[in-house]
């Protein structure tokens, strides 16, 4: 069926009225995207294992709904992507491409790659150059081989856009890979990113030539004056200078404005911007480079460090990104025959096109990083992340194929080594560089590390957010002890990777600070109140602070933070427990709640979160603290008492036995020696019925772990256990007799008991052990039905929202050398007290 263009309709009468959707314009449009959009993100998710960016599986979609595959069935092809309709939904694709190349420039902060310096300039021009030069040798190969000469391109062109194709680095995809490899914010990763976007910038600059030389006379048709590109570049310089000159401070102005409401930005500017973009991109066509130079340009002139940027990503980024780049990617598929690519010449010349494209970026990036002093195996790391391409490739070609330099089988050709050099990125970079992960270092507890030759206490404190500053300062300075060892803190700021890019905004943001504290609040001044926080805690003086930024997905987020805290050597991770009590008493000094109620209301940070910490537990290389935080310090009181008077004054220890209450009293041990801090220890002893009575513990696996207790499954011997247990608490008197209140109790019920203390006012934080080899006592909770089961019976019980608990609660668990399995179990009452076989007695 032929179809008149200016025939199309825009929508149909409906199928009762015997109108065929697919013969107008937009219902078509509709079930192109849809097709598009699940065809690519099925194959994301097949893709997801080998730990490939979206832009493979999106052009990969594109080349099996196009000619290559399912295309070759012509009826379909005339249905569902029929030339008539080409047009249009590459003018959607459009859109979407303005805007994304949009967001890129809004992405690259021109500071951050100045600050980066020579280093990684002179790694970028080097892997443009080499590579560019191969591009012309091939240009003339492939020149001669795959055109007739009618359909030859002129010289210059030719040997611009094919330079230009093999030495592109596609920012955006590079900055993807890096996230998901966990390098972003190594030394590594901000090398690669910093070269990436001079190449980029680099790119821009020869495409804009090479589309002036391709405009001057399309595919051997009449010849222009050669000045006509001369022109045409003038014009492009004028108005980049232009839009850095003149229209930059002017966005800096509208950013201003626009938020200044008390952080909510304004509609209309954001509107304004976005009609910018339009107009930027309207006026680069008009000079002659394609539109996405504009718009690219506009993005550059946006601040990078304010909350408009920001907002503006937030806005814009998810149709963009989820919905409309699909369709750019997809319809470079749809115009990749890989038919085309016929006979072994043709298949020679891709053979040669891979390895020109590979070699020249690997090897020019290698010699030149080497010779910066950056380590071999890193500068080869270096050399296959630079070798990414993808999105602005993409562009390159299809603007070849627009302006007729690029023929069909050139096309597909360049388009498949596209696909291939990014294909190969992440395996490789995956199997050369493997950062140093000693794991084979014995990581002292805080118990071993107490007779290590004045060594320093080195914490990792992580938190979500500004929430969590306080109540970590307050905890972190009543550990910081006057006298002895002196305190290495590193915060982790644990920040969720998402689908989204502006999550790398957030990276490089959070790099510029130094600070891994990133705007991404409402409030600007929640940033920096953060911020201020751990600054007047620096300016104590006898701590050094090192701030960290995780960026992961949740899923592998404990691997971030356990393998900062192996590399670090940390003696103790303190994680911020997933719910938080917003209760506010900062003001009142002595940090009293006037009324129980008031703090019952938790705030949840999310499952996912939960996972982590349980994770983490499993995992850690050393002794783990979880803060249960119902209202420890204040942000007011820390800012104004650069003293360190903030601290959490009273402490109460509840000891059963173990080793994870081992180490809750060494901890306190650490806070007794603080002069504002006060410590209680309660020791519960075993009541006689128990001593009688032995509680066994036998292991049964099928039992739910979200809702029971995991206990250590190694055979322990009862008596050395109870001599362990003296001999800290004889330890502990013996030192901080004078310091300390020690009260020991023999309760009926120890859950009663244990509310008790958690119910009265007289503490501001409880710290207990996890109790995973847990004492006679603890033992009888063992098939207790579990709130929150990584806490342990006697953390869970201090942490539920409905036990009217007033202080904060740390659970403490000892680093387990030898990483036994934790199991659920079954607890039985026996008169004799033998164990049974593979059974805990306890």
């Amino acid at each position: 069926m032929t179809f008149n263009i200016t025939a199309v309709k825009t929508s149909s009468n409906g199928a009762w009225q015997g109108d065929n959707p697919l013969n107008f314009a937009f219902p078509l449009l509709i079930i192109q995207t849809a097709l598009i959009i699940a065809v690519s993100r099925s194959l994301a998710v097949l893709f997801k294992p080998l730990r490939q960016p979206k832009v493979i599986a999106e052009i990969v979609g594109g080349i099996l709904l196009g000619p290559s595959a399912l295309g070759r069935n012509t009826t379909y092809m005339d249905r569902i992507f029929p030339t008539w309709s080409m047009p249009i939904l590459e003018s959607v694709a459009s859109i979407g491409l303005l805007f994304f190349l949009f967001l890129v420039g809004l992405e690259l902060d021109l500071s951050s790659i100045r600050r980066s310096g020579k280093r990684a300039f002179g790694i970028a021009v080097a892997g443009i150059t080499l590579p560019f030069l191969g591009g012309v040798g091939v240009a003339f190969v492939i020149r001669n081989t795959l055109y007739t000469a009618v359909e030859r391109p002129g010289y210059a062109e030719f040997l611009v856009f094919m330079g230009v194709a093999l030495s592109i680095t596609a920012f955006p995809v590079l900055a993807r890979i890096l996230a998901e490899l966990k390098l972003l914010t190594t030394q590594i990763g901000e090398t690669a990113m910093a070269a990436a976007a001079f190449n980029d910038v680099a790119a821009w600059i020869l495409l804009a030539l090479a589309v002036a030389l391709a405009g001057n006379g399309e595919g051997g048709g009449e010849k222009k004056s050669p000045l006509v590109s001369v022109w045409v570049m003038l014009s492009g310089v004028g108005f980049v200078v232009f839009m850095l000159v003149v229209i930059r401070p002017g966005m800096k102005w509208v950013a201003k404005q626009g938020s200044l409401e008390n952080g909510v930005v304004r509609e209309s500017f954001v509107c304004l911007t976005l009609a910018g973009v339009m107009v930027s991109g309207f006026a680069t066509d008009l000079i002659g480079i394609h539109s996405i130079f504009g718009a690219f340009v506009f993005g550059l002139t946006i601040p990078k460090d304010g909350e408009f940027g920001q907002r503006l990503i937030e806005r814009i980024e998810d149709f963009v990104s989820g919905l409309l780049l699909p369709l750019y990617f997809a319809t470079s598929g749809l115009k990749t025959d890989v038919a085309k690519i016929r006979g072994a010449v043709s298949w020679g010349m891709l053979g040669l096109v891979v390895v020109t494209a590979c070699v020249g970026k690997i090897v020019g990036t290698f010699a030149v990083a080497v010779m910066v002093k950056v380590p071999a195996r890193e500068a080869l790391t270096l050399g296959f992340l630079m070798n990414t391409k993808g999105l602005v490739e993409l562009i390159v070609l299809n603007i070849g194929k627009e302006k007729k330099v690029l023929n069909d089988e050139t096309f597909a050709i360049l388009v498949l080594m596209a696909l291939f050099t990014t294909f190969i990125t992440t395996p490789t970079v995956m199997a050369i560089y493997k950062p140093a992960r000693g794991t084979h270092r014995k990581l002292k507890d805080l118990s071993a590390s107490e007779d290590s030759t004045k060594e320093e206490l080195r914490i990792l404190a992580c938190l979500h957010g500004p929430a969590n500053v306080s109540s970590l300062i307050s905890v972190i300075e009543s550990i910081r002890t006057t006298k002895m060892l002196q305190l290495k803190l590193f915060v982790m700021h644990l920040m969720e990777l998402t689908e989204r890019s502006s999550s790398i905004i957030m990276v490089q943001k959070a790099r510029k600070n130094g600070f891994p504290f990133v705007q991404r609040y409402r409030h600007g001044e929640c940033h920096s109140s953060v911020i201020g926080g751990f600054q007047a805690y620096r300016q104590l003086g006898r701590v050094a602070v090192r701030p960290i930024t995780a960026v992961s997905s949740l899923p592998t987020m404990h691997q971030d933070i356990c393998h900062m805290a192996e590399t670090k050597r940390v003696t103790m991770i303190i994680l911020p427990f997933h719910k938080r009590w917003n209760v506010d008493h900062g003001h009142s000094h002595n940090h009293h709640h006037q009324d129980g109620g008031d703090g019952n209301v938790p705030e949840n940070v999310g499952h996912g979160w939960r996972l982590v910490n349980q994770r983490v537990l499993k995992n850690a290389p050393c002794s783990v603290a979880v803060l249960v935080d119902r209202g420890l310090g204040s942000i007011e009181a820390q800012s104004s008492n650069i003293d360190g008077s903030n601290v959490v004054e009273r402490v109460c220890v509840i000891f059963f036995g173990g080793p994870d209450d081992r180490e809750a009293l060494e901890l306190a041990g650490r806070m007794a020696e603080h002069p504002a801090v006060k410590v209680t220890v309660i020791r519960f002893l075993v009541r006689e019925t128990l001593r009688s009575n032995a509680v066994t513990l036998r292991p049964a696996p099928s039992k739910c772990k979200e809702k029971n207790y995991a206990f250590l499954t190694n055979n322990v011997d009862p008596e050395k256990e109870k001599e362990l247990d003296e001999g800290a608490l004889e330890d502990f008197k013996n030192k901080w007799k004078e310091m300390v209140e020690y009260k020991e109790k023999e309760p009926n019920n120890i859950i009663e008991e244990t509310l008790s203390i958690g119910q009265s006012q007289d503490f501001d934080l409880i710290v207990v052990g996890r109790g995973r080899l847990p004492s006679a006592e603890v033992a009888t909770l063992a098939e207790r039905q579990a709130e929150h089961p990584e806490l342990g019976p006697i953390g869970d019980v201090l942490a539920s929202s409905i036990n009217q608990i007033i202080p904060s609660i740390l659970v403490v668990q000892q680093h387990n050398k030898a990483h036994v399995e934790e199991m659920t179990v079954s607890k039985i009452v026996n008169e004799s007290s033998l164990s049974i076989n593979g059974d805990t007695n306890v």
